[in-house]
């Protein structure tokens, strides 16, 4: 575990090459390395997956590089917010040791062939609307644990789906990594913090800060052994009424396989989760559901 000032200094590594040697360097010392993959546009929830590193490895890698494979043609890849200098500030203040920000000839030179797929997992939920995103995703985050062969790697929750599948490819391909769940960081009225919250304009803000509350009151109802279907059906109605565009999903889903619940009551861990469109902003946010006693 670390034990160092925050105010450390910051490497930066733009190649494969020079994540290796430094990654190297830390290993003939016998010090253990955490790495939390970002694209870029940090907040505190992105800093906290980096203090949360701090907190179990010596040395900590962030890496910033916003994935093509991951964004459909009428995605936002072009105007996703880019600002490195303002990234590598925040990650120095959090006393990361390395930034790896890889281009793309990095990632996926000329003849790139290989994508991972993850199956059962990846289907419904994001998967369902985003049916590209999840094999973008498991692709870029297999070949960055490879290039940084880290001990553990930390994901938030937010991306509750994400952080399962994550998960599933590492225990699948037997990649000798442990993989970390950090809680969301919210802003005061419970919005989850998201690079994407940037695009509100303020009477989108007003309406997006409501998703929580909503779920909250949801995930309470159901841990008390509320009937699932009246409460989904419920929710659903709430969510428009607060002034949410389009609901993607609202759905109740185990916890650790995502199989899906649709009635009855909640028996075991599950988890409560929702993507709705506030203007063009899409947004998704997800709760613990326990079973009542």
């Amino acid at each position: 575990m670390s034990n160092k000032k925050a105010d450390s200094h910051l490497g930066v590594a733009r190649t494969v090459a020079a994540l290796r040697a430094r990654v190297s360097e830390w290993r003939r010392d016998g010090q253990t390395i955490a790495f939390a993959p970002t694209m870029g546009a940090l907040h505190k929830g992105h800093l906290s997956l980096v203090t949360k590193g701090r907190a179990i490895a010596d040395r900590t890698i962030a890496s910033i590089f916003v994935n093509p494979a991951q964004f459909a043609a009428h995605e936002d890849l072009s105007t996703y917010p880019r600002n490195e200098a303002a990234d590598c500030d925040l990650l120095q203040e959090a006393g990361c040791d390395l930034a790896y920000i890889p281009g793309a000839d990095q990632m996926y030179p000329d003849g790139y062939q290989t994508s991972v797929a993850i199956s059962e997992l990846s289907q419904g939920l994001c998967g369902a609307s985003r049916p590209h995103f999840f094999g973008g995703v498991a692709t870029v985050v297999c070949k960055l644990l490879n290039q940084c062969r880290p001990d553990y790697a930390i994901f938030g929750e937010k991306d509750y789906q994400q952080l399962l599948i994550i998960r599933r490819m590492v225990r699948d391909l037997d990649m000798d990594v442990k993989i970390v769940g950090a809680p969301i960081v919210r802003e005061s009225d419970g919005l989850a913090m998201s690079s994407r919250n940037a695009y509100l304009s303020a009477d989108e803000r007003a309406i997006a800060g409501k998703l929580n509350g909503a779920l909250s009151e949801m995930a309470a109802a159901l841990s008390t052994g509320e009937d699932v279907a009246q409460i989904l059906s419920a929710g659903r109605a709430d969510l428009a009424a607060r002034g949410f565009d389009n609901i993607d999903y609202l759905d109740l889903r185990d916890a650790e396989d995502l199989a899906l619940q649709t009635d009855g009551v909640v028996a075991k861990p599950a988890r409560l989760l929702a993507a709705a469109m506030v203007g063009k902003t899409r947004l998704i946010d997800n709760l613990a559901v326990t079973p009542k006693d």
